[in-house]
């Protein structure tokens, strides 16, 4: 099913019922979107799909549903009445790190790149089709998430990786890296140790990207080589296991 095409709208439950619904074991998603034909057809085709759903029309919406109830996952155009959901991007993954999936009519390259590197878990171009959708959303609910009892802090020889506040250091001084440079050595050091294959680094951080180009993760693993390891032509710490992935060492 085409979602550029209308479905009937459903009656939508108040958000108490959702939440007991939510409880009952249906992934709640939050639906950010100012055209009716795509917010009407979601509404449907996702609570068909077994999800539970809110929505929102503007920005301002969408900051108060954050307040009464908690999605597992938003779906976010980018071009809303009141503001870019761009720069709401940002505020969800710091505020409160609920993944997003921008649902978007800008499909350039550009508008994907910037859309990843601001903290999207995906990006799904407009029109689309409800199962593909629907895909990439299992796909992003399945990606392991950080738990309370893991540690804050890792550290791999002089290194030491604060997740909490989010920073880098050596010896005491900061490494200036890029969200996804982050992401990227986040997802390294929680397999401190272990091959990480690249197949893994496409699906966790860049989901839907053609597997025979992976020239943004060799991009991105070499600019961090070059701001974490001393000497980046002969690193000790981010290794490359030829054919298969890369392995962060202590």
């Amino acid at each position: 099913m085409a979602l550029s095409q209308t479905l009937p709208p459903e009656n939508l439950k108040d958000s108490a019922t959702l939440r007991e619904v939510h409880h009952e074991g249906r992934s709640l998603v939050l639906v950010v979107e100012d055209e009716e034909s795509y917010q009407d057809a979601l509404t449907v085709g996702l609570t068909v799909e077994g999800f539970s759903v809110v929505s929102a029309r503007t920005l301002a919406e969408a900051r108060d549903q954050m307040q009464r109830v908690t999605p597992d996952v938003i779906l976010l155009d980018v071009m809303l009445p009141d503001g870019s959901g761009i720069d709401f991007c940002r505020e969800i993954h710091d505020k409160w790190h609920t993944p997003v999936i921008i649902v978007s009519a800008l499909d350039s390259e550009v508008n994907v790149v910037l859309g990843l590197e601001i903290g999207a878990s995906d990006y799904v171009t407009k029109p689309y089709r409800l199962r593909e959708l629907v895909a990439r959303m299992r796909a992003v609910l399945r990606r392991p998430v950080v738990v309370e009892d893991e540690p804050d802090v890792v550290t791999f020889g002089d290194l030491r990786m604060d997740f909490a506040r989010h920073t880098v250091t050596r010896n005491g001084a900061d490494i200036e890296l890029s969200r996804k440079e982050f992401e990227l050595l986040s997802l390294f050091a929680s397999r401190l140790g272990q091959v990480v294959t690249r197949e893994v680094c496409l699906d966790t951080l860049w989901w839907g990207l053609q597997l025979s180009d992976t020239r943004t993760l060799d991009t991105h693993v070499k600019r961090l080589r070059q701001k974490i390891e001393l000497d980046p032509a002969n690193p000790v710490h981010l290794i490359t296991v030829r054919g298969v992935g890369f392995r962060l060492d202590v």
